[in-house]
């Protein structure tokens, strides 16, 4: 099989699924864990030693430059889907990363290496792009409340764990993939995430003999980058309409109409569609027929490119059904009108199976 055969294998197999991926509606919980990357919390560092008498007997101050290894990281989120895309949701996160390497002024290496762990809520706000892909691409952006914690602080001269809560933002990038028929509303996520929040303001005053105490100020940076996988599940999925009954449509005198029907992203013939073609197949025969006219339509459920492709293949279909009842190629006209033509005018996005239809008209 050569390079491009394959291609379009891939792409005619991977149409359907694209079909099945319907905006999310309603009700949705997710989850996800990763790798949470945090870039160096450099920052403003001072450090005072004071006597009992009231007067500085040693100061530092300057940028503790640190370097931290990267750990885990996890989330928490339920939402809303709107059905056109956009979803609005509520998240609680956790990142956690340990200090490989600290340098302090004022103070000499020290073998305690502190961890920096962030946990917050944030709200989202997220559009999915929806091209007729087997996955939906989606990006987003949220606003909330971070608490930036030190933990085993003594590298940096904070013998106890301490807790600021600050501002916190983030933006997202994901892909989710629809498992569709096999598990409705669930989907697969993979998400790239850049978090930070205000330069959190650490302060602490200790006794460090009978007659000196100690005053410690840092001001460290919080930018994160994450990579995570996850689980959406969207508690409503919308059921499949019915399968419309067939039937013909009498037209005027010289000139008879006959609608075939099909369903929801196919164009493969059912019996009842068969029983109609050779109905109008028998009828041409009886009449003064000139011309055939087969159309193929779609409805809004799709992209228009894609709407236009089946209406195509439906169109085609029923023209090779009629070639195949005896009537000759050279007698039928076959076009395409994709979702630009409706039966029952629908917004975009939804699914009317009076729509998914090919017309013949014998004239």
């Amino acid at each position: 099989m050569t390079l491009r055969k394959g291609l379009l294998a891939a792409t005619i197999l991977s149409l359907p699924l694209a079909a099945q991926a319907q905006p999310v509606t309603g009700l949705y919980v997710g989850a996800g864990v990763g790798a949470n990357f945090r870039l160096d919390p450099d920052g403003d560092y001072s450090r005072s030693l004071i006597s009992t008498l009231g007067a500085p007997t040693n100061t530092a101050s300057g940028t503790a430059k640190m370097s931290t290894e990267p750990n885990i990281m996890g989330v928490l989120s339920v939402g809303w889907g709107f059905g056109n895309g956009l979803r609005a949701e509520l998240e609680g996160n956790y990142r956690t990363n340990q200090v490989d390497s600290a340098t302090v002024p004022g103070r000499p290496a020290s073998s305690s290496s502190p961890w920096l762990n962030t946990y917050g809520a944030m709200v989202n706000v997220l559009y999915d792009f929806r091209m007729g892909w087997p996955v939906v691409p989606y990006i987003g952006a949220g606003v909330g409340y971070g608490w930036n914690e030190i933990e085993k602080g003594t590298t940096i001269g904070f013998p106890s764990t301490q807790t600021k809560g600050e501002f916190a933002y983030q933006g997202i990038v994901g892909l989710a993939y629809e498992l569709g028929p096999m598990v409705p509303g669930l989907a697969i996520t993979l998400e790239g995430r850049y978090y930070a929040t205000l330069d959190p303001s650490f302060k602490d005053a200790s006794r460090v003999s009978p007659t000196v105490s100690q005053q410690v100020n840092w001001k460290p940076a919080n930018e994160n980058v994450s990579a995570l996988i996850g689980l959406r599940y969207a508690l409503y999925t919308p059921a499949p309409p019915p399968v419309p009954v067939v039937a013909p449509v009498a037209a005027p005198a010289l000139a008879r109409t006959y609608l075939v029907f099909f369903d929801w992203d196919k164009y493969n013939l059912t019996d009842r569609a068969r029983q109609i073609i050779t109905e109008a197949a028998d009828a041409s025969r009886k009449v003064q027929t000139t011309r055939i006219e087969v159309a193929g339509h779609a409805d809004r459920s799709g992209s228009p490119a894609y709407n236009q492709r089946l209406s195509q293949r439906r169109a085609d279909a029923v023209a090779a059904e009629l070639v195949r009842q005896g009537i000759s190629r050279n007698e039928i006209a076959v076009s395409a009108y994709g979702e630009s033509r409706p039966l029952v005018p629908t917004a975009d996005g939804v699914r009317e199976p009076q729509n998914r239809r090919v017309e013949i008209v014998l004239k």
